[in-house]
């Protein structure tokens, strides 16, 4: 699930953030390093590096470009998702959820119907565009970590609503941007924010 997910160009509430990720230092690292620029827009994919909101050194809000998947065992960049329900007991996500939480900003992301066909396989169909309800960007929540002296992140899901629900079993935790320092802050308790999570979503068919 969430695989995709998009940021519109010029957005004036992402402006400080856009602006923010390209004076960085780090964003310069990333890019000689990996030969790969920082995605500020557009459709986002796994193993992106994208702009995201963290807690810095200090306690305060900051962005900081981040890739998209952590290194699973086999060295390969494949684990992009995290579930909400086990984050805090399995051994690779743990210890991000009590102190490495970020958010991931978007405008809206991307799902496809799953389907099974006569055969019993399950199939991907129709592809939708979903975003919280009354709001122009979605907040994402996410873990990060260090690998090798570089940020990498995965998106949290959790289990759908109803309406979701016929589209896929699993969506991403979204969050109102007035808990937004309080998510990433790493003295929070994550499980007292979860009851506010959004899940009330416009859900189209996209072109």
């Amino acid at each position: 699930m969430c695989t995709r997910y998009a940021v519109e160009k010029d957005l004036p509430e992402l402006k400080n953030v856009m602006e923010a990720v390209k004076r960085s230092m780090l964003s310069e690292r990333f890019i000689s390093s990996h030969g790969r620029p920082i995605i500020t827009f557009g459709d986002i994919r796994p193993t992106d590096i994208v702009p995201t909101l963290a807690s810095n050194t200090k306690g305060n809000l900051s962005v900081f470009p981040m890739q998209w998947g952590f290194l699973a065992k086999d060295g390969k960049r494949t684990l992009f998702h995290a579930r909400v329900e086990t984050a805090s007991q399995k051994p690779t996500f743990k210890d991000a959820w009590h102190s490495h939480r970020c958010i991931i900003p978007a405008s809206y992301y991307y799902e496809w119907a799953h389907f099974k066909s006569a055969d019993g396989r399950v199939k991907t169909g129709d592809k939708y565009v979903i975003q919280p309800k009354g709001c122009t960007l979605t907040w994402l929540c996410g873990l990060y970590r260090m690998e090798n002296d570089y940020p990498v992140f995965v998106i949290l899901t959790r289990e759908p609503t109803v309406e979701l629900n016929k589209i896929y079993d699993r969506m991403p935790l979204i969050l109102p941007k007035d808990l937004i320092s309080k998510w990433i802050d790493p003295y929070a308790d994550p499980e007292e924010i979860l009851p506010y999570a959004l899940t009330d979503m416009i859900i189209e068919k996209a072109d």
